[in-house]
């Protein structure tokens, strides 16, 4: 059996479009056409963000630290810090996040030693707050920061979305799509997407060895 032996396809910005006003019936006529389409993938794209984990959005970073500052200014694409640690001679030790509750709480934010506690300040801009505040300049910041999807540009761009993805931004744009231009295909085309969005989000998950131990602390031998 003859194999293409290539796992390159992928579809651009035009090519998705052009998919989606397929699925809702119609033909892509005019430059608005483009231009509303290509405003409902970036506020899809917004939707995703709100709806969960994407695994693929997910960096490392680092900051450095600089005696006695407390806050420090994320990048713009930051939606949200997942996880970090502050490295010290080549060692990580973990950081505890907290609410913007338990951080206003505290009552000693100038004390410095070594942070043990991070908050974001969810901002336009995020901002990082942590405690204590920084004892010294050498240590740094390692941080798994959820970003962004980058944005639909230009109709020639192909996107920033792994290809088990693929399946679930067509039914989702033409969704979008249809809520606009094709009212009557609007109930079909969201279970669609529903159903794509699901699959999808189910496969994109950290995996990691699960194992059940009884508890033997109450059992005893006869």
């Amino acid at each position: 059996m003859a194999v293409s032996g290539s796992t390159d396809f992928e579809l651009d910005v035009s090519d998705y479009i052009e998919e989606a006003f397929e699925r809702c019936g119609l033909q892509v006529r005019t430059g608005y056409d483009l231009k509303t389409a290509k405003r409902s993938l970036n506020l899809m794209f917004a939707d995703w963000a709100n709806r969960g984990l994407n695994q693929w959005t997910i960096v490392q970073r680092t900051q450095a630290l600089t005696q006695g500052t407390s806050s420090y200014t994320l990048g713009a694409d930051v939606i949200d810090v997942l996880s970090m640690v502050i490295r010290r001679s080549d060692n990580d030790l973990a950081m505890s996040k907290i609410s913007r509750d338990t951080y206003l709480n505290i009552p000693t934010k100038s004390t410095q030693s070594r942070p043990t506690q991070f908050f974001i300040d969810r901002q336009v801009t995020p901002v990082i707050k942590i405690w204590p505040t920084p004892e010294n300049s050498t240590d740094v910041l390692h941080y798994d920061a959820l970003t962004r999807i980058d944005d639909a540009d230009t109709f020639v761009d192909t996107l920033d979305v792994p290809f088990r993805f693929y399946p679930c931004l067509a039914a989702g744009l033409a969704y979008y799509i249809a809520i606009k231009k094709a009212p009557d295909r609007v109930t079909m085309l969201k279970a669609m997407y529903d159903e794509e969005f699901f699959r999808a989000q189910s496969e994109d998950r950290d995996r990691a060895s699960f194992s059940v131990s009884p508890n033997l602390q109450f059992y005893r031998v006869r």
